[in-house]
């Protein structure tokens, strides 16, 4: 499950299909659902696990692998996916008829996320009678990084003139000799201007001091004990007690937004392997930890728009200089370095529990009805929220969106550990009702690792900072709430 970076799935279809494959089977429906986690788990294949294991013979991995797999299931699959392809074929017309309206001069696909998405719409109107009116609803195609990170799901324009005066006040602030850390934060808490956002950042990470005539000089010593490190501890990467360590970030770096070419050049994954190996090297007591190379991708796709004009989603970074390069690299290390040494032991400090400030906070925000929803169905907690809290719902939502969502964290104190868990618990309340709808625990568990935010813009997030930030005014002076 890759989460946002995939279109949503649809779960009434899945619901649908399976219940015809169980009566066309005469097996009762109970058989086939997972009563349990572990159940669930056992039945639901991980993408990530396979190639995990570079050693092992692919045969036997293979042979293992489909073990798992419900040969009936997959039949029947396959029987579905050719007769849409027949009937397709048959009555070519039907689509046709759905897009005879549209203008002849189209749209051109600009990148790898609008493709996707074409196809998913491309697809829907096979699939259509089956959806009928409860189809999902249609929404601006946007892509998943891309210049327009600052624009609005709605398709609003990119620049009003409300943005252009904060554009300004925010030039005014980094322009001064001692820059208003404070009033900064205030202004950055709606969102930052990504012409400032680059400088922005490094000033609330704590990366650049509030003095501009040191600015510069800082950048270039941090730079440089950066490569530094380099020289001193990258050749150690093939040294024995090492190889773990590096074998397991190898094994990462692909699989970071995989559906993002910026990410799958071999240039850019070289770099991301060289952060995160000085990191772990640095970081001993902690050592490399699964997920935190997604915390890379956003100080590096804010930090390489500083050097692009246009979207950065398919930019090729072999046209920028060694120096630029290194000028991002560097710099997406020491902000991902500070952004960690906050969060480590309020969260990555915790790898099989969740931080109890945490699980008070969740089930205090939700509502009865979807807490007892969740006992019914016997779903923990822990089996969704662990996710959400330890990789920042980065894997539940699009990468500009968690763009915007960061420009939030660095403004508020302790903004990626003590904030970040009241965004968690207003993510959860946004999808009351579908939870609610959901009636057994294998389509909960889907629906709450598979949540349709791949068209969330600013809008949303807005509305999720604002539920966030009042349950924080309802909660965290009132500790007596987590004895309920």
């Amino acid at each position: 499950v890759y989460g946002a970076q995939h279109p949503p799935l649809d779960s009434r279809l899945t619901k649908n299909f399976i219940k015809d494959r169980s009566k066309a089977s005469g097996l009762p429906m109970k058989s086939k659902k997972a009563s349990s986690f572990h159940e669930f788990a056992r039945s639901t294949s991980d993408a990530w696990d396979i190639g995990d294991d570079e050693d092992e013979d692919f045969s036997s991995s293979s042979s293992s692998s489909l073990q798992t797999l419900n040969s009936k299931v997959a039949k029947a699959t396959a029987a579905q996916v050719l007769e849409n392809h027949s009937k397709l074929r048959v009555k070519p017309e039907r689509c046709q008829a759905a897009l005879g309206e549209l203008p002849t001069n189209c749209k051109v696909i600009k990148s790898s996320s609008e493709a996707q998405l074409s196809r998913t719409s491309e697809e829907a109107c096979v699939r259509s009678p089956l959806q009928k009116q409860q189809s999902l609803p249609l929404r601006p195609v946007i892509p998943l990084v891309a210049r327009i990170s600052d624009q609005n799901a709605s398709g609003a324009p990119p620049m009003t003139v409300r943005e252009k005066t904060r554009l300004e006040k925010f030039r005014q602030l980094l322009s001064s000799h001692n820059t208003d850390l404070d009033e900064l934060r205030k202004c950055s808490w709606p969102g930052v201007p990504r012409e400032v956002r680059p400088v922005t950042w490094r000033l609330l990470s704590g990366y650049l001091p509030a003095n501009s005539e040191r600015r510069k000089l800082t950048l270039q010593r941090k730079r440089e004990e950066y490569f530094g490190f380099i020289q001193q501890y990258y050749d150690s990467r093939n040294e024995e007690h090492h190889q773990d360590t590096y074998r397991q970030i190898h094994i990462d770096i692909p699989r970071t937004n995989p559906l993002i070419p910026l990410f799958q050049q071999p240039l850019v994954q070289e770099i991301f392997e060289r952060i995160l190996f000085i990191w772990a090297i640095r970081h001993p007591a902690s050592g490399y930890v699964q997920g935190i190379n997604d915390l890379v991708t956003p100080f590096f796709v804010v930090f390489l728009s500083e050097h692009v004009e246009e979207d950065v989603e398919n930019f090729d970074v072999t046209n920028l200089s060694q120096d630029v390069l290194r000028s991002i690299e560097a710099d997406s290390f020491w902000c991902m370095s500070k952004l960690l040494d906050g969060i480590q032991v309020s969260l990555w400090g915790h790898r099989n529990s969740l931080p109890s400030l945490g699980w008070q906070c969740v089930k205090c925000a939700v509502s009865e009805q979807v807490h007892n929803h969740f006992r019914k169905y016997e779903v923990e907690y822990l089996q969704f929220a662990f996710r959400w809290m330890n990789n920042l719902l980065m894997r539940e939502l699009p990468l500009r969106c968690t763009i915007r969502l960061w420009d939030t964290y660095q403004s508020e104190p302790e903004g990626f550990s003590h904030f970040h868990l009241y965004v968690c618990a207003a993510f959860l309340i946004k999808w009351r009702k579908e939870i609610l709808d959901e009636e057994d625990f294998q389509g909960l568990l889907m629906l709450l690792q598979n949540l349709p935010t791949i068209h969330w813009g600013n809008e949303e997030i807005g509305l999720l900072l604002a539920e966030a930030y009042r349950l924080k005014y309802m909660f965290a002076d009132a500790p007596n709430h987590y004895r309920r």
